[in-house]
């Protein structure tokens, strides 16, 4: 049995790109560019060493490496063009000996599409490029890989197929780029020069979708370049295929009038009169062009309509395309603003609760140096029993708080009450007065005689009874001595001393007494027109620290609601004419007005 002698530069490139990491392999790879052009182009040297990159499975990591995004290959975009040429070198003329089905049916084609696939995307960045040095950068590895795929399809033909069907070849024609777009058909036209019989094998969508990206080249393009060569590609289709000369009379009725108008007077002549004469044959030129004039207006015509109408269109379109996008990037905000807020709010927490913590534990220590052990647990119960007080304080005075903003409307419906039901008595006294006015004199009822005996006995007794307390009276004065007279004086100036002096404490004590009811009310007032604890101000605040301040609004108010009184119409002032009517009591409203008590809990 033979020995098999293998390259050793390929032996230790092997071993070297299974050994080093992945970032490191395309680098590795390109050294077989240095060993393909070691050897003549054609000999049997380099047939062998093509056969042991193969066997080295070295392709298929070419492969690999052609499908990875280019921002993680070192050497960017030149090494990925350098491992196309390397690839596309080493399937060009290799016949394995083993897995040659695979080579054919699997390698081959999966080959062409990273081909397709490296085209599409340098196309993109080429026509997204700002640059010039940029644009003729990505131009230029452009066009090596597709002479990668050219030299691919010509050492394997039977891969045209595949290549015309494949969605990524007909991306990359379906471009407005002179450069990038005149590249491709000319691989197009390479592949119907070598093989064009493949053209009628493909799918029927597929080939109208060809045609129908070179006649709107022919119609839109003025690049001569663009032109040519798909006046090229249309006379060798319609040259080797009759097929697709009818199919091009049918579905482009005005293509031959166009050629004319737009192609016709310039280098391109006498392809343009081969392409015209073909499409001539059997189709009478003037029906042709009424049918493409006619063709022309309604086109026209609906373009400028469909054109008019996304005009208008256009404006509201931005308008909602702006309002969402603000109102997702405003959502977004919020959202991550909330996330904020929530772990500052869980951290601070934290570090309270921490520091409570290092605050209790540095408590403990103080009171265990200070306090005596025996009173430890004493002076604990008793700091226990002063922190529920001051927890039961701060409660009941949040659930009074609580209460009284509960009852405001029920107290202002109390207050109404009160004035209306003093307006109506007030009226309702008034139109009694008015009617016992209004009433006649209707003279003395009537008498009996034992009625007036009666009477007139009374009156006798009453004159006969007054008549001797007067008479003795008179004689008590003039028995009454001086001294009697001035001791009875004195006791009276006494009596009237004591009386004056008790109704001046009673006054001030009732003055005290209306002035701090009329600060409870103020207070009342206040409170009930102060917003909630969470959005009080401190200027709003002062006004329940100082004294002088709820006095003063207390009289600015009185100030104000006298000039409105006096601007009030006259069934307004009827509430403040009466004070001493009768007023539904506070019981019948059903409010506790316990919990309205100031200053306490």
């Amino acid at each position: 049995m033979e020995s098999v002698i293998v390259d050793p530069r390929i032996l230790s490139l092997a071993a070297e790109v299974t050994e080093s990491p992945e970032q490191n392999v395309p680098v590795i790879l390109l050294k077989l560019k240095e060993i393909l052009n070691s050897a003549p182009l054609g000999s049997s040297e380099l047939k062998k060493i093509k056969q042991d990159i193969y066997c080295y499975d070295l392709i298929r990591y070419c492969l690999l490496v052609l499908r990875k995004d280019d921002t993680k290959i070192q050497g960017g975009w030149m090494t990925i063009s350098q491992l196309a040429q390397i690839l596309s070198q080493c399937c060009v003329g290799l016949e394995p000996t083993e897995n040659t089905e695979e080579f054919y049916n699997e390698l081959l084609p999966s080959a062409a599409e990273n081909f397709l696939i490296l085209g599409r995307r340098l196309q993109k960045y080429y026509i997204s490029a700002v640059e010039n040095e940029e644009k003729g950068e990505f131009l230029w590895h452009f066009q090596s890989v597709i002479g990668s795929l050219c030299c691919l399809l010509t050492g394997h033909i039977q891969l045209t197929k595949n290549v015309l069907q494949s969605g990524h070849f007909l991306h990359l024609l379906l471009t407005d780029d002179v450069e990038t777009g005149s590249a491709i058909m000319t691989v197009l036209q390479n592949i119907l020069e070598v093989k064009s019989e493949d053209l009628l094998t493909i799918k029927e969508k597929t080939l109208h979708s060809i045609l129908d990206e070179l006649v709107f080249k022919l119609s839109s393009s003025t690049s001569l370049v663009i032109g040519s060569v798909a006046i090229k590609l249309l006379l060798l289709m319609t040259k080797s295929h009759p097929e697709i000369t009818m199919l091009l009379n049918n579905r482009y009725t005005g293509l031959k009038s166009m050629l004319n108008k737009q192609w016709s007077g310039k280098e391109i002549d006498q392809e343009l009169k081969q392409l015209l004469n073909l499409l001539h044959s059997g189709v009478y030129q003037e029906e042709e062009q009424k049918f493409y004039q006619a063709a022309c207006k309604i086109q026209a015509a609906w373009k400028g309509f469909q054109t008019r109408k996304r005009m208008k269109k256009l404006p509201c379109a931005v308008i909602a395309l702006q309002r969402n996008f603000r109102n997702k990037r405003e959502k977004q905000l919020l959202k991550l603003k909330k996330q904020k807020e929530e772990e500052d709010l869980r951290l601070q927490m934290q570090l309270q609760r921490q520091r409570a913590m290092r605050i209790s534990r540095e408590y403990r220590l103080n009171l265990l140096e200070i306090v005596h052990p025996g009173q430890v647990g004493k002076h604990i119960q008793e700091m226990e029993e002063k922190s529920a007080l001051i927890i039961q304080k701060h409660w009941r005075g949040y659930r009074q708080r609580k209460n009284f903003s509960q009852q405001k409307q029920s107290l202002k419906e109390y207050k109404a009450a009160v004035i209306l039901q003093r307006a109506a008595l007030k009226f309702l006294r008034k139109c009694h007065q008015k009617k016992k006015k209004s009433y006649s004199w209707q003279g003395f009822p009537k008498f009996t005689d034992a009625r007036r005996m009666e009477l007139k006995q009374k009156i006798d007794n009453y004159i006969k009874q007054h008549s001797i307390d007067k008479s003795n009276q008179g004689m008590q004065g003039s028995e009454m001595s001086d001294v009697a007279s001035r001791e009875l004086h004195t006791q009276a100036q006494e009596q009237l001393g004591h009386y004056f002096l008790g109704r001046a404490l009673e006054e001030r004590a009732q003055q005290r007494k209306e002035a701090l009811q009329a600060q409870i009310r103020t207070n009342i007032e206040q409170l009930m027109s102060m917003p909630n604890l969470r959005e009080i101000t401190e200027q709003e605040a002062e006004l329940f620290i100082s004294r002088s301040r709820p006095v003063a609004a207390r009289a600015k108010q009185a100030h104000l609601a006298t000039l409105i009184e006096k601007q009030a119409p006259w069934w307004k002032k009827l509430r403040d004419e009466v004070e001493d009517e009768e007023i539904i009591p506070k019981e019948s409203l059903n409010i506790d007005f316990g919990t309205l008590f100031i200053g306490g809990t």
